[in-house]
């Protein structure tokens, strides 16, 4: 088992940085000496997390924050130049920029089915690509992939973001394997987070069958209400996974508990939880 990497005078980039897991583990990551490359769509919050990562940083370790739209391909990879000119050689990349949309697929519209596809999927597509000769480059490359546990399994009223979660694990699951074949000093790793207390449902597009399951109930609440764990445990969790080389990482007693059932009974948990939501959505 791998131990603890040391990140001091190393580059770490962190797109979707401006609050929840972001935020985390750019705070996680300064407390541990790493030089980092910050970016969101949120300025704001991205400045908030940019101080909060310069109190807490370890040493003399730079911290840059970077206005950043991760669907456009262009602007990532001249950040991806931007970044290697600046800051070095790139030791390991966060890709975990993401949105949610709830409904329904026949009632989410393709407005919405292309905004969520091209942030969750394609925006770490254009990360991936932009970055990755630099983390060749590097010779100890870590590429980090946050997916979900709908990644893992696919609930009803989350058909476009479960697209997309699935979509990162089998991109990551493949790429790990080509970096292995070929011979590069890279390790993919896919996260998957359960409930983690993050901005990510308040800001999510509700359609109204996805209000089904909550009823008159506000639906960012409901989600806090189920969300145990806290982005800075999170963050640990996914370095911990880093450190230790793992493929596959789960996060939260939530994730253990659906990827087991989805181990354990394969496709049978589509019709199961499709019966539970109907009783639920019908009481």
């Amino acid at each position: 088992m791998a131990g603890p990497i040391d990140y001091e005078g190393r580059t770490a980039v962190v797109t979707g940085a401006a609050s929840g897991i972001g935020r985390a583990l750019s705070v996680a990551l300064a407390q541990r000496g790493a030089d980092l490359a910050l970016s969101d769509v949120d300025g704001d919050g991205l400045e908030e997390t940019v101080r909060r990562c310069r109190a807490a940083r370890r040493g003399a370790a730079a911290v840059e924050g970077h206005h950043l739209d991760v669907a456009d391909r262009t602007a990532v990879i001249s950040h991806a130049a931007a970044v290697r000119a600046a800051m070095g050689p790139v030791h390991l990349l966060v890709n975990n920029a993401g949105v949610a949309v709830a409904g329904t697929v026949e009632e989410t519209s393709f407005e919405d089915f292309d905004w969520l596809l091209g942030i969750n999927l394609m925006g770490v597509i254009n990360g991936t690509k932009a970055f990755l000769p630099h983390l060749i480059d590097s010779a100890d490359g870590h590429l980090v992939n946050i997916s979900s546990v709908f990644g893992l399994v696919a609930p009803a009223f989350n058909g476009a973001y479960s697209t997309a979660k699935f979509a990162v694990r089998g991109l990551s699951e493949a790429l790990r394997q080509e970096m292995l074949i070929a011979g590069h000093p890279v390790q993919v790793h896919c996260v998957h987070p359960g409930g983690v207390r993050t901005n990510i449902a308040r800001n999510a597009r509700v359609a109204p069958g996805a209000r089904l399951l909550v009823g008159d109930r506000d639906p960012a609440a409901a989600f806090d209400r189920v969300a145990r764990t806290s982005p800075e445990g999170a963050a640990e969790r996914i370095l911990a996974g880093v450190d230790s080389g793992q493929a596959r990482i789960l996060v939260g007693a939530d994730a253990y508990a659906i990827a087991a059932l989805s181990r354990l009974v394969g496709a049978g948990y589509i019709d199961v939880l499709g019966r539970i939501t109907r009783w639920r959505t019908r009481a």
